[in-house]
């Protein structure tokens, strides 16, 4: 039986460098599971669409697909983007299988990530002291998200013993340079910023410039491709690849059935 292709799908950026970490995503999952077949795709801007991998996988005459969002700060929801990507596909190719994943989400597992960005940068920088931290994202989320990213920020406080606020990028929370001006008013004076983005996007930058402005002494890099992120794709994979499994009535009525599965 052939797995599922997997297509991982980002927003996509007018920057290379972006996708970029996309496609290192890919190459890594392929190196990890060199069974399954593994696409990159995109909502906007960069190459490939979204569309055009799955009129490629249906001319390959795949029969299943996977679509995981490559978002870290929705944990349940997804982008409507998503969602309509989801209904066209079907729509067009109403003899293939399609089913969307839940995003990659704020999982604990990606704050090692961010410690090991933050602690580069702040080498880099030459930073001795630190009395304040600052968790960017993109995007406050769905409302699971956005409670998961609070979490995040308590945890990470909690293990550095530094007050930590959050921020965003689009204006559904407060700005990094209001996040800054919170931990000052606390009497903070020597304030790193942790990105919680998986790519160098604009948003990213227009996050870090403003966070320099008001006086950051140190921005970490994104996410990027890490193995953390590769491990999340295909949990998100494996657990929406269940929904494709097709158990017959008589499968699920057979008694022999039921007790194999209670034996194993």
């Amino acid at each position: 039986m052939t797995a599922p292709a997997l297509v991982m799908v980002a927003r996509g950026s007018s920057d290379p460098m972006v996708a970029q970490v996309t496609h290192q995503l890919v190459s890594g999952l392929a190196k990890m599971r060199p069974e399954m077949a593994v696409h990159g795709a995109f909502l906007q801007s960069s190459p490939p669409s979204a569309g055009q991998v799955i009129d490629q996988l249906a001319a390959a005459n795949v029969n299943e697909v996977v679509l995981v969002p490559l978002e870290l700060s929705h944990a349940v929801e997804c982008d409507p983007a998503m969602a309509e990507l989801l209904h066209k596909a079907r729509t067009n190719y109403p003899d293939l299988r399609f089913t969307l994943s839940r995003p990659v989400g704020p999982e604990i597992s990606l704050l090692t990530i961010l410690d090991q960005r933050l602690r580069t940068s702040l080498s880099q920088a030459r930073c001795l002291e630190l009395d304040g931290l600052v968790l960017s994202a993109s995007c406050t989320g769905d409302v699971r998200g956005s409670a998961l990213l609070a979490r995040r920020a308590r945890q990470w406080s909690t293990h550095h013993r530094l007050p930590c606020l959050t921020a965003v990028a689009d204006d559904s929370g407060p700005s990094v340079a209001q996040a800054i001006m919170g931990l000052r008013a606390q009497g903070r004076r020597h304030i790193a910023v942790g990105s919680f983005f998986l790519s160098a996007d604009e948003a990213y930058h227009a996050q870090s410039d403003l966070a320099y402005r008001y006086g950051a002494v140190s921005v970490s890099d994104p996410i990027g491709a890490c193995r953390e992120v590769l491990d999340l794709v295909l949990a998100r994979y494996a657990f929406a690849a269940m929904d494709l499994l097709d158990f017959g009535q008589e499968e699920l009525d057979s008694p022999a059935r039921h007790l194999s599965v209670v034996s194993a």
